[in-house]
C-alpha cells in the first residue's frame, strides 16, 4: 500500500462497522508512520472536527443530516485547509453509505463512469447507498459535470463535491440546483490553537510522546500566518519538530525564530488588536489621501504579509474612494467596489492584484472631500437645526386627496424644459441659503462645478 491516504479510497461501511474502520483507519497511521502530520491527524468523527460551527453545530441542518444518515448531494465550498475533504470523509465514517474518492484532476469521463456503476450495483444488490466526493470539481468540464446530472437526480449517488472557487461560477447550474451548498471559513485563532495542541498532545498520531516546548510566540507566528489554513500550520509544526534537535534534558524547544525558518517568513511588528494595526492602517489611508501610490503600496504589502484580513484592506480602500476621492474621478468607487468583490471571490494570495489596482488609482486620481464634507454638514444641521417641511410643490400626490391638501400642486418636471433644468425651490424654507455640496475644480469635477455655476445663473 502506497503511503497516502488519499489512496485508500474506498470505505466499505455499514450499520455495525463504522468504529471498526475508524480503527483499522489508526492503525494504517501508526503503520505508516510517515505519512504527513496533517494526514494523520484527519478527524475521523464530528466530534473531532475542529470548526466549522455555523454549518456543523447540533442545531444546524447538515449536523443533523450526517447524524440521522439522511444526507442529500452537497457542494462544500471554501479556501485550502479548512476541511473540505476532512469533512467529506468523517461522513464517511458516520453515515452507513459506501465513500468512493475521485479527484478532478486526475479523474476523467472513463473513471467517473465506473464509480456510477459501482455505485448503482450496490444500490440494487446490496440496497446500499453510495458517497462519491470529487475534490476540485470546478475542474471537471461541462460534459463530465454533465454526466452526473442524471445519478444525482436518480439518487444513483449521494454527490459531494468539494471546491476552492465558487460554484455558482464554476458548477453547473443544474447540479447545483440539486445539491445544498455550504460555505467553509478560514479557521479562527482558536480552531488554530485547537489543532496545534492536540498535535502536540496526541500519542497516536501525533508528538504525544515527544517533549516539545512550543513559546507562545511561535504558537501566534503560527496562526498569524497560516491564514486559516490547517494544513499550512501543522505543515509548519511538523517541520520544526523534525528539524529541531533535542537540548541535553531531551525537549525540543520551538521559538519564534525557528518558526519563521519553518514558514519561510520573517516576524513584523503588526498586532492585529494593538498600536500598530491602526498605525499602519492611518498611515495606509494617509498615503493614499496623499496621492503616494508607493508608500501606499508598502503599507498594503506590510498587512497583507502580516496576515490582515484583505476584505478589511478592501472596505477601507472603498472608503478612501468616495471619502477623497469622490466626484473628482467617479470610476474611483466602482474600481475600490469591484476590487472589494474580487477578494470575497479570489482570496488571497490572488486577491493582492485587484487590491494593488485599486490602490494605485485611489492614489494617483485626483481629489476632492466636497462630498464627504456635505453629507457630515447635512447630517450635523439634522441634529442641531430646525430644517423645516418639505416645499408643498415637492410633497407626494399619488394617493387620495393629495391635491385637497395642496401636495405637489405647481410642481416643474424639469424634463419638460430646456436642458432638462427649470428653476424651482427645493430646500425648505429654514434652509433656503444653505449650501452643502461645494466642488473644488479638480479632476470631473470641474464639469460638476463649471455646470453647478452655469444653472445658479439661469
Amino acid at each position: 500500500m502506497k503511503n497516502d491516504f488519499e489512496n485508500i479510497s474506498i470505505f466499505q461501511l455499514n450499520e455495525n462497522n463504522s468504529r471498526k474502520k475508524i480503527d483499522e483507519h489508526k492503525e494504517e497511521v501508526i503503520k505508516y508512520n510517515n505519512i504527513p502530520l496533517a494526514q494523520r491527524l484527519k478527524p475521523l468523527t464530528l466530534e473531532e472536527y475542529v470548526g466549522q460551527e455555523h454549518i456543523l453545530s447540533k442545531d444546524k441542518l447538515l449536523y443533523r443530516a450526517v447524524k440521522g444518515d439522511r444526507l442529500t448531494s452537497l457542494i462544500l465550498y471554501g479556501p485550502p485547509g479548512t476541511g473540505k475533504t476532512s469533512l467529506a470523509q468523517v461522513i464517511a465514517n458516520t453515515t452507513k453509505s459506501n465513500f468512493i474518492e475521485l479527484n478532478a484532476v486526475t479523474s476523467g469521463l472513463k473513471e467517473l463512469r465506473e464509480v456510477i456503476d459501482i455505485a448503482i450495483n450496490n444500490l440494487r444488490m446490496k440496497a446500499e447507498k453510495t458517497i462519491v466526493f470529487i475534490d476540485e470539481i470546478h475542474r471537471f468540464n461541462k460534459s463530465q459535470q454533465d454526466a452526473l446530472l442524471p445519478h444525482v437526480e436518480k439518487g444513483n449517488i449521494i454527490l459531494i463535491g468539494a471546491t476552492t472557487e465558487n460554484p455558482f461560477f464554476e458548477v453547473n447550474k443544474a447540479l447545483l440546483s440539486r445539491s445544498m451548498i455550504f460555505k467553509l471559513e478560514p479557521l479562527m485563532e482558536s480552531h488554530i490553537r485547537k489543532i496545534i495542541h492536540r498535535a502536540l498532545c496526541d500519542k497516536e498520531q501525533g508528538y504525544g510522546n515527544t517533549n516539545i516546548n512550543l513559546s507562545d510566540e511561535a504558537l501566534a507566528f503560527i496562526y498569524e500566518n497560516s491564514n486559516g489554513d490547517a494544513r499550512r500550520a501543522l505543515n509548519a509544526l511538523e517541520l520544526a519538530v523534525l528539524t529541531t534537535d533535542k537540548d541535553l534534558q531531551g525537549v525540543i524547544t520551538i521559538d519564534l525564530k525557528i518558526m519563521e525558518q519553518c514558514m519561510q517568513k520573517r516576524h513584523i511588528t503588526y498586532d492585529k488588536a494593538g498600536d500598530s494595526h491602526y498605525d499602519v492602517i492611518s498611515a495606509f489611508i494617509k498615503s493614499m489621501r496623499g496621492s503616494d501610490a508607493d508608500a501606499a503600496i508598502h503599507y498594503l504589502a506590510r498587512m497583507l504579509y502580516a496576515g490582515e484580513d484583505p476584505e478589511f484592506i478592501a472596505r477601507r480602500i472603498v472608503i478612501a474612494a468616495s471619502e477623497d476621492v469622490g466626484n473628482a474621478d467617479p470610476y474611483a468607487i466602482l474600481i475600490a467596489t469591484a476590487a472589494l468583490n474580487a477578494v470575497k471571490t479570489l482570496g488571497m494570495p490572488e486577491a493582492r492584484i485587484p487590491l494593488a489596482q485599486a490602490v494605485t488609482y485611489i492614489s494617483t486620481a485626483p481629489k476632492s472631500n466636497a462630498s464627504y464634507l456635505a453629507i457630515n454638514k447635512a447630517l450635523d444641521d439634522v441634529e442641531k437645526i430646525e430644517t423645516g417641511q418639505v416645499p408643498p410643490h415637492l410633497r407626494d400626490k399619488s394617493y387620495n386627496g393629495a391635491t385637497s391638501l395642496g401636495s405637489g400642486i405647481n410642481y416643474k418636471y424639469p424634463h419638460d424644459y430646456e436642458g432638462n433644468y427649470v428653476k424651482q425651490q427645493y430646500m425648505p424654507e429654514e434652509l433656503l441659503n444653505v449650501v452643502y455640496y461645494n466642488p473644488q475644480g479638480l479632476g470631473y469635477e470641474k464639469r460638476i462645478k463649471e455646470r453647478i455655476s452655469n444653472i445658479k445663473g439661469k
